[in-house]
């Protein structure tokens, strides 16, 4: 199904996947397990209800991110350790969670981004990345890959899209899925025409996709902010990627918004909605999305959560001032 690609060609090199992530160096695909300095979380799991709707976050791995320069584009590293100061974190390095989301509503099993699949495992002395927790995780709460009806992608970011492959085989995770990704974010990543445009780093993730995913007959590029399955519709938030979407579920009277990346670490991008990530594409279109986003939680009174909150965060959103702030939901 994967059209004979290999294992080599789904992975991330050092450099490219320093790139992708935002780092200057320091990832690899390595065999031996890194020094962990934030533990796994008890349970890898958390439920709630939206509605009729069955939400499951689940953990899938941690970054912990060392301090550099041009993490964020217009802002210093001094000005991010302020803000993990004044939240009363560790400025010794950004912990980045990973998480997914499984929606259950209306006899459908729908899983929202598939994690890194364990393929971006790199560390070197100041920086951890591990992924690739998810599918125990899934196991845990009595799910099967085989049991997912369908997959939203929010883009083609390696955290995000790794672990739809088997680590070791160009065989797919989960063989019944359907793969909903928007069109915008699909024509871009497949299109050989744009990879010569991108830099270096960009260009190595590009080819991969291109040698896996047309080949694939399962996915469907959607136009629009469609009803992708019933209950959730996509919501394009462009910026971090051309074509980054995020997921609103609503059910009854309740929503939530499964953010992607919009808000990528609460943390700062809460606090600070201007600054622009090394990782957003176009720092100042994700600004416009995030701001636009984020007001429609707050206005609209939805919960809130994303791919990278802080393990298991769903919250409700109120401005602050020219901030906002996330409350989050008792354990």
């Amino acid at each position: 199904m994967a059209g004979g690609v290999s294992r080599r060609g789904l992975v991330l090199t050092a450099a490219s996947a320093a790139a992708a992530f935002g780092l200057d160096a320091g990832l690899a695909v390595v065999a031996a397990k890194p020094r962990r300095r934030t533990e796994d979380p008890e349970r890898g799991y958390r439920r709630i209800m939206i509605g009729e709707a069955e939400v499951i976050a689940l953990y899938d791995g941690v970054w912990e991110k060392p301090h550099e320069a041009g993490f964020f584009s217009n802002a210093s590293v001094s000005d991010v350790k302020e803000v993990q100061r004044a939240a009363g974190l560790s400025t010794a390095f950004v912990t980045v969670p990973i998480s997914t989301f499984v929606v259950r509503l209306k006899g459908k099993t729908v899983l929202c981004d598939a994690g890194g699949g364990g393929q971006v495992q790199g560390y070197n002395s100041d920086s951890v990345f591990i992924s690739g927790r998810m599918l125990d995780n899934l196991k845990a709460v009595g799910l099967r890959p085989q049991d997912i009806d369908t997959i939203l992608i929010s883009h083609f970011h390696p955290d995000h899209i790794f672990g739809l492959i088997r680590e070791d085989t160009d065989t797919p995770v989960f063989p019944n899925a359907e793969i909903i990704v928007a069109a915008a974010e699909y024509k871009f990543w497949t299109d050989p025409s744009q990879t010569s445009r991108l830099p270096p780093w960009r260009q190595s993730l590009a080819r991969r996709i291109q040698g896996v995913i047309p080949s694939w007959k399962n996915v469907l590029p959607v136009e629009g902010e469609d009803e992708v399955v019933p209950g959730i519709h996509f919501v394009s938030v462009p910026g971090h990627t051309p074509g980054h979407t995020a997921f609103h579920l609503s059910s009854g009277a309740e929503q939530l918004m499964i953010s992607g990346d919009t808000a990528y670490v609460p943390t700062f991008c809460l606090r600070h909605p201007e600054w622009h990530g090394a990782y957003d594409q176009d720092g100042p279109a994700a600004e416009a999305s995030r701001r636009k986003l984020l007001d429609r939680v707050v206005a609209e009174k939805m919960l809130l959560c994303g791919s990278h909150f802080p393990w298991a965060a769903f919250g409700r959103l109120n401005r602050d001032g020219a901030h906002y702030a996330l409350d989050l939901l008792p354990a």
